[in-house]
């Protein structure tokens, strides 16, 4: 690949397949979608367990959990973390978001637990962003991961609206387009959601 030929390796060659790190099936359809043009296989195919998400930030869990798919696929490997940060919250729950309400709790207890931590917030206060940071590895070892951000921006609504997409997207309300993330549909959120941002500014990098 043109700009990373210097990383290259065994597996860049005997196997044109990326090992997506996640077990979220709304964040795999996501990715799959949007990098339409790659072979990215989830680690589900390899039976790969979650990798546990040590890090303090989006950047050092990303990097935890396709170094973990890596590792154990042999291919390379891409991993997002993301999550919403509210600024009333002090940008949290952050990279607790999918764990927010607990560990192995459900997108509407997570969801939850946020409406009631801004129960009283008035709507101007109630600004938020996602933020999704991207991870690529071309081997297990890799020294220098290809990372890339992207950020959405909204306002967290009190009551939830839509019924697509998944997690906090029901409360995450776009002023622009005037509806919440769950009332877009999955190719208009492909086109303009942090993922894809972070995404195309993956791209952007890998064949610069």
């Amino acid at each position: 690949m043109k700009g990373v030929d210097h990383h290259s390796n065994v597996s860049d060659v005997l196997d044109s397949r990326i090992v997506l790190a996640s077990s979220n099936p709304g964040k795999i359809r996501e990715i799959q979608s949007i990098l339409s043009h790659e072979s990215i296989v989830p680690q589900s195919e390899f039976d790969i367990d979650d990798a546990d998400e040590t890090g303090l930030t989006f950047i050092e869990n990303a990097i935890i959990k396709a170094r973990h798919a890596s590792r154990h696929s042999g291919l390379r490997a891409i991993a997002d973390d993301s999550g919403i940060e509210v600024d009333a919250l002090g940008g949290a729950p952050g990279v607790f978001s999918a764990r927010y309400a607990g560990v192995g709790a459900t997108d509407q207890q997570n969801l939850q637990r946020l409406l009631d931590e801004l129960e009283g917030v008035a709507e101007p206060q109630r600004t938020a962003r996602f933020r999704c940071v991207i991870a690529y590895l071309r081997h297990a070892s890799d020294p220098a991961p290809i990372i890339a951000e992207g950020v959405w921006e909204g306002v967290i609504l009190s009551c939830a609206r839509g019924a697509n997409g998944f997690g906090y997207d029901p409360i995450f309300f776009l002023p622009g387009s005037c509806c919440t993330s769950a009332e877009l549909s999955a190719e208009q959120k492909n086109r303009i959601s942090h993922r894809a941002k972070a995404l195309k500014a993956f791209n952007a990098l890998l064949y610069q």
